[in-house]
């Protein structure tokens, strides 16, 4: 099991390149010029202080094109028995994880996966908060990867086209991955499984940059100022 706290582990080297990188990152280029990696995580629950990754799934975009054959996907052996209550969302069992390596081995792998790239997601605190929290306690800081959320931009764009800002869910539109992707007519993916669920973000958030460049969102700098700027809750 991990320790609850190690306050003086010294950083793993991939985070200090990762950390020296980013640490003045210029956000002035157009978003075309940038590389990215759209990536999702399994999970035992949602308890951040408890539960675990036990897959990881993440796909390239360069040029503003996913990169065929180029993704990361890959379970992960949980320290604690695998809940059946998490099984029947994602359908990973026991038997899928015998033969899995721990987190402590797939997140060296994961951040040279991502590099100088920018991570997408969708609803990503979820997501960003897991990676953060194993990667601080196994590599001794957390990555530095600028992140856009998908869920962010897809509410801008929406407000943008005219849905009132107060518009809900209860309304009758799903804010889900899923539900975002059927209004947008795209491509479906199997849900809860962490390769499709990041091939799916992958397609909405090539969309969504689309029609966004289009209003006028050319930079990455003017990106993240709309995401940042979306005024809806959850």
């Amino acid at each position: 099991m991990f320790p609850l706290a190690w306050p003086n582990r010294k950083r793993h080297p991939l985070i200090t390149d990762n950390v020296r990188y980013f640490k003045e990152f210029d956000q002035s280029r157009p978003i075309e010029e940038y590389e990215f990696v759209a990536f999702d995580t399994e999970l035992t629950g949602l308890d951040e202080r408890r539960d675990e990754i036990v897959s990881i799934g993440a796909v390239r975009i360069r040029n503003l094109r996913i990169i065929a054959g180029d993704t990361f996907h890959v379970y992960i052996k949980p320290e604690r028995p695998l809940p059946k209550d998490s099984t029947l969302v994602h359908r990973i069992t026991p038997q899928d994880l015998v033969n899995a390596p721990p987190l402590a081995e797939v997140l060296p792998r994961f951040i040279e996966y991502c590099d100088k790239a920018l991570l997408v997601g969708y609803y990503t605190a979820l997501d960003t908060a897991f990676m953060n929290r194993f990667t601080k306690r196994v590599l001794g800081d957390t990555m530095r990867n600028p992140c856009i959320d998908t869920l962010r931009l897809a509410r801008v764009h929406l407000e943008l086209c005219g849905l009132p800002r107060r518009h809900r869910p209860e309304d009758g539109l799903s804010y889900s991955l899923a539900g975002l992707s059927e209004l947008y007519d795209l491509p479906p993916f199997i849900p809860h499984d962490a390769l499709q669920d990041a091939l799916q973000t992958a397609y909405l958030f090539l969309f969504l940059v689309k029609k966004l460049q289009a209003k006028g969102y050319r930079t990455l700098r003017q990106l993240f100022r709309a995401g940042h700027g979306a005024r809806w809750t959850m």
